[in-house]
């Protein structure tokens, strides 16, 4: 079957580099200065020769089979204003990113258009949204690690990833990570981390030896998607501790790799015991990568995108 040529833009880079090991050809819309939403294929993630820069400019001079959006101002604005009249008819596909923010059970997607697919990144999120008569899909993440980078549990100290945590505030647990650190050591990486009293953001060639130097991962987040370094952190062997809010549970139950709770003080419990017994850390750890290189497989994720290019294309 040849390969697809699909337009789309860069949201989240992390996952569109996990998203392009699908057997498909990514064009990736850029704007001169790279502004947020149009950097193309700019950055320091290690892209595929199957990743295309496609600048802005030259959109109407490319054919493509299908149109992947990823946020709504992209769908809500450059489907009218940059695309042309060719490329609006396509099949569509909306990527959704995240659980509904404005109200947890009673928000309306924006797409709402039965041609369009909105696919989810899990299964909380789909249940959250009200989608209405668009069809839906889930495809849960798929990510891949270095082999020859795993757990060690050296530093007898938790790991959080997480992007512009003051920003972020109450929805990301910018309070609960603060009160979370003031009882055992927690590490935070990531963008603008400082802000936070955290270390800084590392590239990605960076980030995962470090993450793998600690005892476990530390999960503040109240309300959100399920975050790829939680995957990546499984996948290198940290257990996991966090709230037990959003897809976390599902994962902790099925897998037996860490703690979650409502409740900070039990998680500080649990944050000390691993901190005291690196065996019982490597013991939950073994677990998480054992789970996680079954669930959140790369090959699993490209056949499970693909599927859904084919179906949308068909």
């Amino acid at each position: 079957m040849r390969r697809l040529r699909i337009l789309t833009w860069q949201v989240h880079g992390n996952y569109l580099y996990y998203l392009t090991h699908a057997p498909h050809e990514f064009f990736v819309l850029s704007k001169p200065g790279q502004p947020p939403g149009y950097a193309g294929r700019a950055g320091t993630l290690p892209w595929g020769d199957n990743v295309h820069d496609c600048p802005v400019a030259s959109l109407g001079r490319q054919s493509f089979d299908c149109v992947l959006f990823q946020s709504r101002a992209h769908y809500e604005h450059d489907r009218h204003e940059i695309l042309t009249e060719a490329q609006r008819r396509l099949p569509r596909i909306y990527l959704e990113h995240d659980p509904p923010l404005q109200h947890p059970t009673n928000t309306v997607h924006p797409v709402d258009d039965p041609s369009v697919v909105i696919v989810h990144v899990t299964h909380y999120n789909a249940l959250m949204w009200d989608c209405g008569n668009v069809p839906t899909r889930v495809v849960e993440h798929g990510v891949r690690v270095p082999d020859d980078i795993e757990w060690s549990g050296e530093l007898p100290r938790g790991v959080a990833v997480i992007n512009h945590l003051e920003r972020r505030g109450r929805r990301l647990g910018a309070d609960v990570f603060a009160a979370w650190r003031r009882a055992v050591p927690l590490d935070l990486y990531g963008m603008d981390a400082p802000a936070s009293a955290g270390l800084c953001e590392l590239p990605y060639a960076d980030l995962l030896p470090a993450v793998a130097r600690h005892r476990f991962f530390a999960h503040p987040v109240r309300y959100t998607s399920l975050a790829l370094a939680l995957c990546e952190a499984m996948m290198l062997g940290l257990p996991v501790v966090g709230l037990a809010t959003t897809e976390l549970p599902r994962i902790i139950r099925d897998s037996g790799a860490g703690y979650v709770d409502t409740e900070l003080a039990r998680l500080v419990d649990v944050s000390r015991e691993l901190i005291r017994d690196r065996g019982r850390a490597q013991e939950l750890g073994r677990k998480a990568r054992t789970y996680a290189r079954e669930r959140f497989a790369i090959g699993r994720f490209a056949s499970d995108w693909d599927a859904v290019f084919r179906e949308a294309t068909a």
